[in-house]
């Protein structure tokens, strides 16, 4: 497999990535494109490749020269780029991680009960964190130094319906629809303005050229709250974003989990969302999305998940082939996962999945 990527090498290209997800006609080439990959997927690829190599770990921009040095050997145009100090304080529980490539720390639960603001006094009292001390130090280091040909895409960004759930917990957040909307309605606000002030800091950086938000607003046969409560709650935040990344004249990509068949027209006719990611075959396969929706948005991804952790290589490669030959014509489609490389995913089938992109010809 090493060897498969070494010959096939690919010169980054972000303006013809941009082309492709702007649907301005066939790509020359496929272009990948992921949400993230697992810091134990990252580890081990560059552990494979020595893609450390040469590069000293007390270097304040170890960090930085390394996901560079992985994403341009595995013939990405971007790299992902998440400012520091845009969490917000939620309840969390760990558990053990069976993974093959198994976190020392454990998985991250969310508490899906009750959440850190239940009721006034705690939306009151609750540690705001401030858009204006975010860090942009990642971004500025990017900025001067990425190869040519390469951008940078953000991360954690636009988590409007997820923090409602975050934050006050699922179970509270269901009740709260019914008998506490005012207070809902606060959360939403101060998540906007929140989320607007950030997003204008990080639109200064010329290398971002693609903005990249992500918000699960679903499950595999619905909504996670109800559609009209998506357009009053929380729809409204993404509005906002897509409106100044328009202006910018960037492209904005939406990472969604879930069934969100009801709400797909305020994403695209409303919200105006320029891509989608985040396929599950058991609720729209990638190859059908694109027939749906591929005239006015592109689609992103969509290589099953699951599929990836069961299948054998040879199945991978079949599977990468019929979605290329059904999704790249006339652009709009980039390969990819259905949702991130995960540390539990056969290393050998996502390396499978990136060269029969790098093998396909149109």
């Amino acid at each position: 497999m090493a060897e498969g990527l070494l010959s096939r090498p690919v010169q980054p290209d972000c303006d013809a990535l941009i082309a492709c997800i702007r649907r301005e006609g066939t790509p020359s080439r496929v272009h990948s494109i992921e949400l993230y990959l697992d810091a134990e997927v990252q580890d081990a690829l560059c552990g494979r490749f020595g893609l450390a190599d040469g590069l000293r770990t007390d270097d304040p921009f170890f960090e930085e020269k390394r996901h560079t040095a992985l994403m341009r050997f595995l013939g990405y145009d971007c790299v992902r780029c998440k400012a520091e100090g845009l969490e917000f304080p939620v309840h969390r529980s760990s558990v053990a991680d069976s993974a093959p490539l198994a976190r020392a720390a454990g998985r991250s639960f969310v508490d899906e009960k009750r959440g850190p603001i239940t009721s006034w006094e705690e939306f009151e009292s609750y540690p705001w964190p401030d858009p204006a001390k975010i860090s942009t130090r990642s971004l500025e280091w990017y900025e001067k130094n990425l190869p040519d040909g390469m951008c940078v895409t953000t991360g954690g960004m636009g988590h409007f319906c997820e923090y409602l759930i975050w934050l006050m917990g699922y179970e509270t957040l269901c009740y709260a629809l019914v008998d506490q909307r005012d207070l809902v309605a606060a959360i939403s606000e101060r998540l906007v303005e929140f989320y607007r002030k950030a997003m204008t800091v990080l639109l200064g950086f010329p290398r971002l050229k693609l903005i990249w938000t992500s918000d699960d607003m679903g499950f595999r046969t619905g909504t996670l709250i109800s559609p009209d409560d998506l357009r009053a709650f929380v729809l409204p935040g993404h509005r906002m974003l897509a409106g100044l990344v328009r202006q910018s004249g960037r492209p904005l990509m939406l990472h969604s989990c879930g069934n969100l068949r009801e709400i797909m027209e305020d994403l695209i006719e409303d919200v105006r969302i320029d891509a989608k990611h985040s396929f599950e075959d058991t609720i729209l396969s990638v190859e059908d999305a694109k027939e749906l929706y591929g005239a006015r948005i592109a689609v992103l991804g969509g290589i099953d998940v699951d599929f990836l952790c069961r299948a054998d290589e040879p199945q991978v490669r079949q599977r990468v082939r019929r979605t290329l030959e059904r999704c790249m014509p006339g652009g709009g489609y980039c390969l990819g996962t259905g949702n991130t490389v995960t540390n539990y995913m056969p290393l050998d089938n996502y390396l499978a999945l990136l060269d029969e992109g790098r093998r396909f010809t149109a």
